[in-house]
């Protein structure tokens, strides 16, 4: 259909000869004739050569001034998986670094990086150790995905939307945090018109009308800026373009702007001969031009980790539009165009020498060394998202140090990015010299002091305030032990009052078994489940005594729930410590009210210690209890539109009866109210606060006791 519109080698070759005139012109003749001999019959959606493809990669890799290696690895990249070619065959005809090339992309197509939680988590830990090894392999796979992205529209539309998916989740981002913000944005806008097409086309709609109404505003700023370089004599290169449809469209949801409103929809780029130019073309245009408040960034004396350098200035450009101005070098500009793909780039036949170009290994190993810490793959893959998205600010110690942070990151992050035992500490914050609540956003050039004690612990809070990957993983870490602690402790109470029910003793021999016996590797592990609901007592008990279990659909008569009363007794719950089944209980008589039933640490019970005749030695009956018995709970929530709606829904697939609702606080951004729930039993109780704190905008919950509702 289209062999015309496929690049000949010869033309290939001259585009590489353009950058590197050394280049090994008969190893590319017979890479192109290998791969186009694998891949004979073989076809594309669209109907073009299959080949095609493989060629077109190749000369995307050009345009990034790639060596040899890479250039025939595109050729190459898929004959392994899709041609009867081995990797035994490649080693032989083209050496070995080609075939581990080669061999690398081959491993990295068949991962499948938008599957689901644990198996997409553990590919992106594959995709990292190929990048450890040789990041040319990233950049074919880039280059592969570009193209695919560019021709999409042949592919079924399902197909479509998953690759275009991956691509806005994955490969953008890791582009742009390899350096290349033009593939970046490419693939970005590719996949925005697969997935919003309305939203794109809004926004060309959008930009022709402003073009028709306000004529080239992108040639009239360029010209002013060239003549203003003119006037100051400095030897400088202009360009200016808009921004692609994404970039706006992102800049839009995140500010909550309509396109009327929003400013800096032009960007313009000054590129000048030596650093010194770079700070006195600044200089320029801000004499020329009023500056944005807070739209500064030094990219050129605090780099990025990968090698990007450039000064950021927003202007009040001609007709007061606001215009984004990047100024930097020439060679900065090759590094910002290549990234860490620069270490590669050919110019007049050798490796560039390029000052600011990173080591990919040093970049690739200090870009693993952030996810070392996360324990699981879903920390892992949370590292990996947030990292890849983060665009950096730069903050300082007191001492003077520099700390680099993503863009939203809190004191709390700066407070993990120096050490986890100090985020854990964390109790406070001053921001140039100011306190500061911790869920401040920093910015660039502020100076963050973190104060710490000794007693504090993170708080559940915490996840929501923090927006580094580092943060999240050291907060969830900190919270699950504790978590894990009191749920042991909690299962530990579980047992002991469920093995008593049927009359026996919940020794560690006997926790032992059992843990045993239900596949678990040790007793503490077993009332850690037991605690955090994993597991019921009754399912424990049954596993040593199944012949003494209670039968689990019988539902024991709430007017016989205590065991342990006289005859002709009869008892109530105590109203300020409200015990529930699966807690330890005791008995004060009342002459005329018959035993008042209190949790064994509630606070009222120390007037009586002087009248043993009174106690009652109580237990709760072994079975099903009906969910009668009310529990006030103390919760603090956000002041939003539907918060209270989500708590009532969370109590309610608890299978909980809300019975009463008291607010006892209104303040502009949080409510604290109190919150009657009828429940079963401790267990019960347990699930439903549960559900409840794990709702982001809940600030705390605790069990409400009142001594003054004491009898």
């Amino acid at each position: 259909m289209a062999l015309d519109r496929m690049i000949g080698v010869e033309d290939l070759i001259d585009r590489v000869r353009t950058y590197n005139p050394r280049t090994d012109d008969d190893l590319i003749r017979t890479a192109y004739a290998y791969g186009g001999r694998m891949h004979d019959g073989q076809f594309r959606q669209s109907g073009e050569p299959y080949f095609s493809h493989p060629v077109a990669v190749a000369s995307i890799l050009t345009e990034m001034r790639l060596d040899d290696a890479t250039i025939i690895t595109a050729l190459l990249h898929d004959t392994i998986e899709d041609t009867r070619s081995t990797y035994g065959e490649i080693r032989d005809r083209f050496g070995n670094e080609i075939a581990e090339l080669v061999d690398g992309v081959t491993k990295l197509t068949n991962l499948q990086l938008s599957s689901s939680e644990t198996k997409q988590a553990e590919n992106f830990r594959k995709l990292f150790m190929a990048m450890s090894k040789d990041l040319r392999v990233i950049l074919v796979k880039l280059a592969d995905r570009l193209h695919n992205m560019r021709t999409i529209s042949s592919m079924r539309q399902e197909k479509q939307v998953q690759k275009a998916r991956e691509t806005m989740d994955i490969f953008a981002p890791l582009a742009g945090r390899m350096g290349m913000q033009w593939m970046r944005d490419e693939l970005e806008d590719l996949a925005f018109k697969v997935l919003n097409s309305e939203g794109r086309n809004s926004i060309m709609r959008r930009f022709i009308k402003l073009r028709d109404e306000t004529g080239d505003v992108v040639k009239k700023i360029t010209t002013d800026i060239r003549t203003e370089l003119k006037r100051a004599g400095i030897d400088g290169e202009a360009l200016g373009r808009a921004k692609k449809p994404y970039s706006i469209w992102r800049k839009m949801q995140e500010k909550g702007l309509s396109f009327q409103r929003l400013s800096d929809i032009y960007g313009f780029r000054i590129l000048v001969q030596t650093e010194a130019d770079c700070y006195r073309v600044l200089g320029v245009m801000h004499q020329r031009w009023r500056a944005v408040p807070g739209r500064f960034k030094d990219y050129i004396s605090q780099p990025k980790s990968n090698g990007y350098r450039s000064i950021h200035t927003t202007v009040s450009g001609r007709d007061g539009r606001r215009v984004e101005i990047q100024i930097r070098t020439h060679q900065m500009h090759d590094v910002a165009e290549a990234g860490v793909a620069a270490h590669w780039s050919y110019r007049d036949g050798v490796p560039s020498e390029n000052p600011f170009a990173v080591d990919p290994t040093k970049w690739v190993a200090s870009l693993t060394e952030q996810f070392e810490s996360a324990e699981d793959h879903d920390e892992f893959l949370e590292h990996m998202k947030l990292e890849m998205y983060a665009d950096q600010v730069f903050c300082f110690t007191p001492k003077g140090d520099v700390v680099k942070l993503p863009r939203g990151a809190t004191p709390l992050d700066f407070a993990y990015a120096i050490h986890t035992r100090i985020g854990d500490r964390c109790v406070g914050a001053k921001v140039d010299g100011m306190r500061v609540p911790l869920w401040t956003r920093l910015k660039n050039g502020q100076s963050v002091e973190i104060m710490a004690a000794a007693g504090q612990r993170p708080q559940a809070t915490w996840i929501d305030i923090v927006a580094t990957g580092r943060a999240k993983a050291a907060v969830r870490r900190s919270l699950r032990e504790e978590d894990r602690e009191r749920f042991v402790k909690l299962g530990g109470e579980l047992a002991r009052v469920a093995f008593e029910h049927v009359g026996k003793r919940a020794t560690d021999k006997a926790l032992s078994t059992a843990a045993k016996q239900m596949g678990l590797p040790s007793s503490t592990e077993l009332l850690a489940r037991l605690g955090s609901a994993e597991l019921t007592a009754r399912d424990v008990v049954e596993v040593l005594y199944p012949e003494l279990a209670t039968n689990k659909g019988e539902e024991i008569d709430a007017a016989r729930a205590v065991v342990g009363l006289g005859a002709g007794q009869s008892f109530e719950r105590a109203s300020c410590c409200q015990p529930v089944p699966g807690e330890r209980i005791v008995g004060i008589s009342y002459r005329g009210k018959g035993v008042i039933v209190h949790a064994i640490d509630c606070e009222a019970l120390a007037e009586f210690e002087d009248e043993s005749s009174r106690w009652v030695d109580l237990h709760w009956h072994s079975g099903n209890h009906p969910a009668v018995h009310t529990v006030s709970l103390d919760l603090t929530i956000s002041n939003d539109a539907g918060v209270l709606g989500r708590i009532c829904t969370l109590i309610g697939e608890q299978k909980a009866n809300i019975s009463d609702l008291q607010f006892i606080d209104r303040k502009p951004d949080f409510f604290r109210l109190f919150v009657d729930v009828d429940l079963k039993d401790a267990e019960h109780l347990h699930n439903v606060m549960l559900a409840v704190e794990a709702e982001s905008d809940v600030a705390s919950i605790s069990r409400h006791r009142d001594l003054n509702l004491k009898p």
